[in-house]
């Protein structure tokens, strides 16, 4: 149980670093062609978005990795699950349908690590 754990840690902090780096570090209308989505947002809060995963995605290993404030995993792990949540909320607005299966797996993923690290 704890290697299934530690692979979907490790694909959390994968996932929400790189893509949460994209945000911060590019400027809106580069990530347009790879995220429409970007055009219903300021700069500034798609970059808070991106900070918002870059820190969920280490909290969901780092603790855990260290020892120190373990606690940090599971609830770093619930805060990226409901970043998914919204994630899927705005693409089945817009009608993007094609892009809410990485957002349902990397619900589940972090729901598991969630229940599994509590």
């Amino acid at each position: 149980m704890n290697g299934w754990l530690w692979a979907g840690q490790i694909i959390l902090a994968a996932a929400f670093i790189l893509g949460g780096g994209v945000k911060i570090v590019l400027p809106k209308d580069k990530l347009h062609p790879m995220m429409p989505w970007v055009e219903d947002l300021s700069a500034n809060a798609v970059r808070g978005i991106g900070a918002i995963e870059v820190i969920g995605g280490a909290g969901a290993v780092l603790p855990w990795a260290t020892g120190i404030a373990t606690v940090l995993t599971p609830i770093a792990a619930v805060g990226l699950a409901l970043v998914m949540v919204g994630g899927f909320i705005t693409h089945a607005r817009r009608s993007e349908f094609s892009r809410t299966p990485s957002n349902l797996v990397l619900f589940v993923i972090a729901v598991l690590v969630a229940i599994g690290r509590f």
